[in-house]
Order: C-alpha cells, then structure tokens, then sequence
C-alpha cells in the first residue's frame, strides 16, 4: 500500500479540485474548511487512487467519499440508465442518512441518489432504478435481492463505496459484499472506510483494492479546538437495581436528549415502555420495527417531541441527533470498538456531552478492556439519593429565579403583588408560595431510591464460564437478526419493571 498522503497545506475546499458548483453548494451548507479524513481522502480518490480509510464516526466521512464521486459524475455528459456508483452501508438508518447527504450535495448537479434498504416496498425501488439513477446507497441484503431480481444492474459501476466496513462485517454480511464485489466490473475504484482495521477488513481490502491509498484519522488529530469533550462517569450497579438506577440518573442530569442503548430489542421494548410510564419522553428503535415506525421515531427525535432514544448499536447506527446531550451504555457493550462508537455521538464537531454507564459487577473485565482500548480512565462515580436530586432541584429553582429577577418586564408583575398583600398577606409568605410553586414544577414527582453498597455476594466477580464463547456467538446471531429482522426466540426481558 501507498504511504498515508499528508494533508494539503492549503486550507479550504478550493484547493482540493473539486467542481465550482460544489463548492458553491458546500459554501451554501455553512461548509468552509474540510475535516481531516477529508483533506486527505479527496485528492487521491479526485486521481482515481483506490483507498482505505480509517476514521471515528462523526469525522466526516460521507463527505470524504461522496464529494469526490459527485465531481465524477458530474462532469460526465452521457448518463444513462444504469448506476455509475454503488454505495453499501450496514444499516437502512445510515443508507438514509448517507443518500440525505450526497442529494444535498449534489443537487445542484442534478445527481441523481436512490436510497434502497429493507423494510420498504420494492415496487417505488424498481420504478426509480427504470428511470435512471447515478449512485444507490442500499445495504447488502437488498442491493443483492435486486441483482438476483434483474432490477438492479452494476455493470456500469465506477466506483463502489463499503461505508461502515466493520459493521456490515459484525452483522455477518461478508458473504453478501463478496458477492456484491464481484457483480461490478473488474476495473472500478473501491473506496473502504471503517473506524477500525481488524485483520478480516485489510484482508477484504487485499482481495479487492489495487494499490490503495491508506489514511488514517485518529481523533487526536483534530483540530485545535475542535476535539470532544465527553465527560465519562461508569456507576456499579446489580442487575436488579439497573432501573431505578436509571431513573436516579435521568433525574439528576436532565438530558436535553439521550441515546440509552441496550442489547437486545426485547429489553429495549421493556426499557422505553418502563421510561414512558414514570413521566419521561422516551422512543424505541431497533430491528424488529417497521420502516414506517422508525421513520415515526426518527422524526419525533428532530422535531424534539422525545427526550429518550432507547436503542440497540445495530438500529441507532448512522442515528445523528444535533441536540444530543448524553449517551447512556444501559449494558456494558462486549468490544471497546463499540463503546467508542457510542461515546463518540455527543462529541462530534467539538460538542461537549456526558457518557454514563451502568456496570454490573461482573462486568469489570469488559470495562477494563474497554480502560485499555481507549487509554483513558473512566472514573466511577456514586449514584444520586433522593436528597442529591432534590438538592439539585433546589439549585435549579434558585437558578431560574434568579434569571427572572434580570429579566425587564417584572414590573409588570407588581401591581399582582401588590392586590396580594392589601388583604394583609405578609409578602415573604407570597414569596415562599410562588418559589413553591415554581419548585415543584421544575421537581419530578418520581419517588427516589436510596442506593446502598452492593452486598458482598453481588460484588463478587463470576468466574469465566465455558458456555461465555456459545453466549457470544448467540449475542451474534441477535445483532444480525436486528438489521435483517429476522426471528429469534421469544425471552422474558432482563430489565422488566418491578413494582
């Protein structure tokens, strides 16, 4: 492979090549200086280099490859009928997101970009690919039915894009791209960006790419400035007492909006249901729902009308909420890959945020890898009594007193207090109301829970059994079953509500 290109040393888009009419519509999109993933991934992909790309999510990689392709298309006089790019990404969330994108980008252009995912009606899919389409954004599973169906064809293929590598990997679609891989010619430019480089993913790049170009993007290499500040906080809580947990939490930190992430589509259904019904906002999202249900979700999120997005990794993949305030890791994920992952959503363009997570005892080993992994300590933190969170309630209501005695039209409030007290009412106890009243608006009226110590037998690490390999295997076959919505075996939720 070719040495990892060094960025450009002029700054902005301009100096990258690309189309005029780009860069108006990137000027347009508030876009002015392009990310490092970007700087380095345009040129060579702009020379028709092949390329792997390794970066976190949210550096801004859609971009990195998407830019490049709309230049190529655009500049071709003969469109016809059949794609010129091929897109593959792991989930339908991220395939909605990614042809979001490139359509942004390049309508001006008049590109054209065809998003195709399970979960939805094949007929508008085959009625859009008769019309002519320049690029498919479409997850393996259904790219490879329409081969198989004759509605999809990629013979015109120039360039083929495997976004999000190791996911589609982890959902066990390997098969599927191999396959992919082969119906397009041999002669097209392959683009690979994952945020790891696990051996299975540089021995796909091996098989298929020619000389690639190799670029690597940590997150330390962000700009100055412009690095995320994620305040991490991990709480050892027993399994039965997860919940109330919680809660405790949601009520002390008050998200603007969180992400709550489980393993598996069972206790994400009990989870949310449980949240809803003690007075929270909170949406269900994963791979047993209907397109139109996520849609739903996805929706209710932008528009702000949900504060709680309880979700597994596969469905909240390609998920990107502006508002985002928190990440709680319900479950300690298996690989720190993951953990990164979901951290990563509210530390994205600088953005400060809060990652909690709730570590169960046994769940030390996964925690100090994850230590590992990321070089970084994450302290573990007390959970909040009921007097911690009413004290927090004080706070805030002393807080937004304060903010209204600043405020200029408080005169217009004087002539009220003052018909309250011609009776004789004495004025502090008309104070002491209103504060009351305000107090308990701004309170939660969930009865709180004292957390004490685990007891000894809870604090105990279990011993490594020899069934942990086969349990794996069958967490798995359940993450595959959350993008394909297969059928699993039906099990009483782990998190169920107690009363």
């Amino acid at each position: 492979m070719q040495n990892q290109l060094k960025d450009p040393i002029e700054p902005g888009f301009g100096s990258l090549g690309l189309d005029s009419r780009l860069l108006t519509v990137l000027a347009g999109l508030g876009h002015t200086e392009p990310t490092p993933i970007q700087r380095s991934a345009i040129p060579p992909l702009m020379e028709g280099h092949d390329l792997v790309g390794q970066a976190a999510t949210g550096t801004g990689k859609t971009a990195a490859f998407a830019l490049p392709l709309i230049h190529r298309i655009a500049a071709q006089s003969n469109r016809g009928v059949n794609p010129v790019a091929l897109v593959l990404t792991p989930t339908r969330e991220l395939a909605n997101q990614v042809s979001e994108a490139m359509h942004r980008y390049g309508k001006a252009l008049n590109i054209r970009v065809l998003p195709i995912y399970g979960g939805q009606s094949y007929d508008p899919q085959i009625r859009a690919l008769k019309r002519g389409v320049d690029i498919v954004v479409a997850t393996p599973g259904r790219a490879l039915d329409h081969i198989q169906r004759g509605t999809l064809n990629l013979s015109s293929i120039q360039a083929l894009v495997l976004d999000e590598a190791d996911e589609m990997l982890d959902l066990g679609f390997l098969d599927d791209i191999e396959a992919l891989i082969a119906a397009t010619p041999p002669e097209r430019q392959v683009m690979l960006f994952s945020a790891t480089m696990a051996p299975r993913i540089a021995s796909i790049a091996k098989r298929h790419l020619k000389d690639p170009v190799r670029v690597t993007i940590s997150r330390d290499k962000l700009a100055s400035g412009s690095a995320p500040l994620i305040r991490q906080t991990a709480y050892v809580v027993p399994r039965p007492r997860k919940l109330e947990a919680l809660c405790s939490l949601l009520d002390l930190e008050e998200p603007s909006a969180a992400i709550i992430f489980c393993r598996t589509r069972e206790d994400v259904d009990i989870l949310s249901e449980t949240l809803n019904g003690r007075g929270h906002r909170a949406e269900a999202l994963h791979g047993g729902m209907t397109q139109s249900q996520r849609e739903r979700v996805l929706y209710r999120l932008k528009a702000g009308h949900a504060e709680l997005v309880v979700a597994t990794d596969v469905a909240a993949r390609g998920l990107d909420i502006e508002h985002l305030s928190h990440v709680v890791n319900f479950d300690v994920p298996s690989a720190p890959e993951a953990y990164v992952h979901r951290i990563g959503r509210v530390g994205r363009a600088g953005r400060e945020g809060t990652a909690l997570t709730m570590s169960e005892p046994r769940d030390r080993r996964l925690m100090l890898n994850i230590e590992r992994v990321t070089k970084q300590k994450i302290p573990v933190g007390k959970l909040p009594t009921a007097a911690d969170i009413d004290l927090k309630k004080r706070d805030d209501t002393k807080a937004r007193v304060r903010a209204a005695m600043q405020e200029a039209d408080l005169e217009n409030y004087r002539g009220l207090v003052e018909a309250m007290t011609e009776d004789g009412s004495d004025l502090v106890k008309v104070a002491l109301a209103a504060l009351k009243l305000v107090h308990e608006q701004n309170a939660t009226p969930q009865k709180m829970v004292n957390f004490a110590p685990p007891a000894p037998a809870e604090r105990r690490e279990r011993e490594p059994r020899r069934d942990d390999h086969r349990r794996n295997e069958r967490r798995d076959e359940q993450r595959r079953g959350d993008e394909r919505g297969g059928k699993r075996p039906q099990r009483r939720g782990a998190y169920a509500a107690r009363p």
